[in-house]
C-alpha cells in the first residue's frame, strides 16, 4: 500500500448508517384484480403487476426523514466511501452525537407508528372499501413490522490485513484514490441546487445565501487532504466571504462574484484545474527566481550585485515584489485551449472576475510602491525582457 493511501486511511474513519424502514407494500397477484369480460393480463416475462399499499405512506414518512438527516449530517462534513461516509477522525465525535440524536428519535416515532399500526390499516381499508378483501389478506403483523423498523450505525478505521493479495491492495487502492473525485461531485451538487434554488435572476440576496458556500467550504478544507488542489479553492472562498457584509442585503458586486464562485463549484474539472493553476503559481516561481539568482551569481563579478541606492521600476515590478497572476486561470472556464471557444456565461463569468483581480493588481502595486527599503533589500533578479514576455501573457483572471 503507498503511502499516500496510509495517510487518507489514517485520517478517516468510516461511518455506517443502518436505517431499516418498514415498505408496507405487498406484490400485487392476478387474483387481486378484478378484470373486465375478455380483457387480458400481459405475461411475467413482459410486465410486472407492481405492488399495493397496505396503509398510508404518509404514516411511514418520518423514518425517511431521519434517514436522509443522517445522511446529511455525514455528506456535510465526509464523502461517500465503500457503502458508508468517509469521514475525517476529528469530526467523528460531532458526527457520533448527532447520529445519536437521531437514533432516539427513531425509536420515539417508531413507538408511536407501532402504537397506532392497526389503527392505520383499519383508517386504509375504509378509505379503499372495494378493495378491503386484497389488503387484509396481506396485512402483515405488528410484532412483523417492529422488526423491520430499526435505525443504527458504526464508525469503524479503516485498515488492510499483513496479508492481503496485491489484487486485493490494488481495488482498495483505486477506491481511496476516488474519494477525491467524489468530494469534487458532491460539492458541484450543492453548488447547483445553490444557483437554481437562490442565486439565478436574483438582484439582491440575503446572507442565507452564504450557508451553503459555507457548509461546501468547510467540506472541502475538512477534506483538504484528500487532494492538494482544494486548499486554494479554500483560500479563494474565505477571500470572498472576508469582504461580504456583516448584515444588509447582498447585491451589485459581490452578489455575481458569489454567482460566478457557485458556477465555478458547480464544475468539477473546473474547480480542480483552478485548485491546479494557482498552486502553478506559487512555489514553482519561487524556485525559478532563487535558481536564476544563483545563475546570476556565478556568471557576473560581485561589483555587478551591488544593489542600487533606490528601488528602480525593475525591481518594484519584479515578480517578487508584485504579485503576478497571469496565466493563473488559462483554460480554467473553457473546455478547449484557444480563446475563442469560451462560451457567453463563462465571459460573463470571467468578466466580474477580471474586474476584481485588476482592482487588486492595482492596490498591491501601489502597496509595493510605497515601501521602498522592502525592495532595496534584494537584488534585481527580473531582467527587462522578462517582464516583456509576461505582458504578452494572456489575460489574468482572479477567483
Amino acid at each position: 500500500m503507498s503511502h499516500e493511501t496510509q495517510i487518507i486511511l489514517d485520517r478517516v474513519v468510516l461511518v455506517k448508517v443502518d436505517a431499516n424502514i418498514y415498505g408496507a407494500r405487498k406484490k400485487l397477484k392476478k387474483e387481486d384484480l378484478v378484470l373486465a369480460d375478455g380483457s387480458k393480463l400481459p405475461p411475467e416475462d413482459l410486465a410486472s403487476l407492481g405492488s399495493k399499499r397496505l396503509l398510508d405512506p404518509d404514516k411511514l414518512t418520518v423514518f425517511n426523514r431521519l434517514k436522509k438527516e443522517a445522511e446529511r449530517i455525514c455528506l456535510r462534513v465526509g464523502t461517500r466511501f465503500l457503502g458508508g461516509f468517509a469521514v475525517p477522525v476529528e469530526s467523528a465525535a460531532s458526527i457520533t452525537a448527532e447520529l445519536e440524536r437521531i437514533g432516539l428519535d427513531f425509536a420515539a416515532a417508531k413507538t408511536e407508528f407501532i402504537a397506532g399500526y392497526d389503527a392505520a390499516v383499519t383508517d386504509w381499508v375504509v378509505r379503499h372499501p372495494e378493495f378491503a378483501g386484497i389488503i387484509e389478506q396481506a396485512v402483515d403483523s405488528v410484532e412483523f413490522v417492529s422488526t423491520r423498523l430499526s435505525f443504527d450505525f458504526l464508525v469503524v478505521s479503516v485498515g488492510l490485513p499483513d496479508s492481503l493479495a496485491p489484487a486485493d491492495v490494488a481495488r482498495l487502492e483505486s477506491k481511496i484514490g476516488s474519494l477525491s473525485e467524489q468530494m469534487f461531485y458532491e460539492i458541484s451538487v450543492e453548488a447547483n441546487q445553490l444557483i437554481e434554488q437562490s442565486l439565478l435572476g436574483k438582484e439582491q440576496v440575503t446572507r442565507n445565501a452564504l450557508r451553503p458556500i459555507r457548509r461546501m467550504r468547510d467540506k472541502l478544507d475538512g477534506l483538504g487532504f484528500l487532494d492538494h488542489r482544494v486548499a486554494p479553492v479554500v483560500s479563494t472562498i474565505d477571500d470572498l466571504l472576508a469582504r461580504i457584509p456583516n448584515k444588509g442585503a447582498i447585491e451589485g458586486g459581490l452578489l455575481q462574484e458569489i454567482l460566478a464562485t457557485a458556477m465555478l463549484l458547480s464544475d468539477p474539472d473546473k474547480t480542480r484545474r483552478h485548485g491546479e493553476g494557482l498552486l502553478a503559481t506559487q512555489l514553482p516561481v519561487i524556485d525559478d527566481e532563487t535558481e536564476e539568482v544563483i545563475e546570476y551569481a556565478k556568471s557576473e563579478p560581485p561589483a555587478v550585485l551591488v544593489v542600487p541606492t533606490a528601488p528602480t521600476p525593475v525591481i518594484t515590478e519584479s515578480a517578487a515584489d508584485s504579485p503576478d497572476f497571469t496565466d493563473l486561470f488559462d483554460g480554467i472556464f473553457d473546455d478547449e485551449l484557444e480563446a475563442e471557444t469560451v462560451t457567453t456565461s463563462d465571459d460573463w463569468a470571467l468578466d466580474i472576475l477580471l474586474e476584481k483581480c485588476q482592482t487588486d493588481l492595482k492596490t498591491g502595486n501601489d502597496t509595493d510602491e510605497s515601501n521602498p527599503s522592502e525592495h532595496s533589500a534584494e537584488p534585481a533578479t527580473v531582467t527587462a525582457g522578462d517582464d516583456e514576455e509576461a505582458d504578452d501573457s494572456d489575460q489574468d483572471y482572479w477567483f
